[in-house]
């Protein structure tokens, strides 16, 4: 009997030591594995905190994801994503903060008034392609860029237009880009410096002058101001106070402008004492002066016409 008692003590000795083995294998085994998933997670630039984040935006995109697939399937996407926002809203992904960028020289006032309606707005029911749309009214956006950064905030990149020349309107003078949309009202004083636009419908032929002017480099810098005349032609006036008349006719006014271009940097025409030079009759230049100025300078024979 004793030696039952013997063999039955020894038997138990070794299992418990066999399971004590395993147990400290199996601890060995998990912190290995746990130190491996630090060094790992230590080599990605997250922190801690950034990654709870990550996971509890995955673990709710999930919840989301399946929501919605289960609703389309029974045919309910509305109820499903109005649930999907309060869920997404309770869990603190709603719109709290407003971010806009991009810009310089509009107010910005302007792009939060229009996107006050979003503050509160759980992050799903934002209709980012919308706010985009209606952003690009504004007169100074040329483009918008909006995204939602988790868990609560809107962010806006404003594109904006650059001011190119000025519109003389009736009564004001307004801010233009370079295809002609309206920017806004400036001052006399604010406008000086910049390329004046004169006469109805000149604010569209913008991109057209722009073009003209392009033909000839050398004197798009001391174009001072244009005028559309009848809606079909341009007076171009010079920083010098002289003015060009151009011919109708994106060619023949293009044409002309090189020919005058030409002309100017072999007789310097510019600066003299002519007033005016008359190029709507090709290929003659016609020139006037003020009454006690004398002849004219001879530049018939440059021009392949007569005075």
């Amino acid at each position: 009997m004793a030696q039952q008692i013997r063999r039955n003590g020894s038997t138990g000795v070794r299992r418990a030591a066999k399971a004590q083995s395993r147990a400290v294998t199996a601890r060995k085994a998990k912190g290995s594995a746990s130190g491996f998933i630090d060094w790992l997670m230590g080599l990605l630039p997250f922190t801690e905190e950034q990654w709870s984040r990550i996971w509890l935006a995955v673990i709710i995109g999930g919840t989301v994801g399946i929501a919605l697939v289960i609703a389309s399937l029974a045919g309910v996407p509305a109820l499903a994503q109005a649930q999907v926002a309060k869920i997404a809203a309770d869990a603190g992904f709603e719109v709290r903060h407003v971010r806009v960028t991009g810009t310089s020289r509009m107010d910005e006032r302007l792009v939060y008034a229009r996107v006050l309606s979003q503050r509160t707005r759980a992050m799903p029911d934002v209709d980012v392609a919308a706010l985009r749309t209606e952003l690009k009214t504004l007169p100074w956006v040329k483009d918008a860029r909006v995204s939602l950064q988790l868990p609560h905030t809107l962010a806006i990149d404003i594109v904006e237009r650059t001011p190119h020349a000025v519109l003389q309107k009736p009564d004001r003078l307004m801010l233009i880009d370079a295809t002609g949309e309206e920017l806004e009202p400036v001052s006399a004083a604010k406008a000086k410096g910049l390329l004046l636009l004169a006469g109805p419908g000149a604010g569209k032929q913008a991109p057209a002058l722009e073009a003209l002017l392009a033909s000839a480099p050398a004197l798009g810098p001391q174009v001072e101001s244009a005028e559309w005349v009848g809606n079909r032609r341009w007076n171009i006036t010079f920083k010098t106070g002289q003015l060009l008349a151009l011919p109708e006719g994106e060619i023949e006014a293009a044409t002309a402008l090189v020919k005058f271009a030409r002309l100017d940097g072999q007789n310097r025409l510019l600066g003299g004492k002519v007033l005016a030079f008359d190029m709507r009759s090709p290929p003659r230049l016609y020139m006037r002066l003020p009454d006690d100025a004398g002849p004219a300078p001879q530049v018939a024979a440059a021009t392949g016409g007569s005075l």
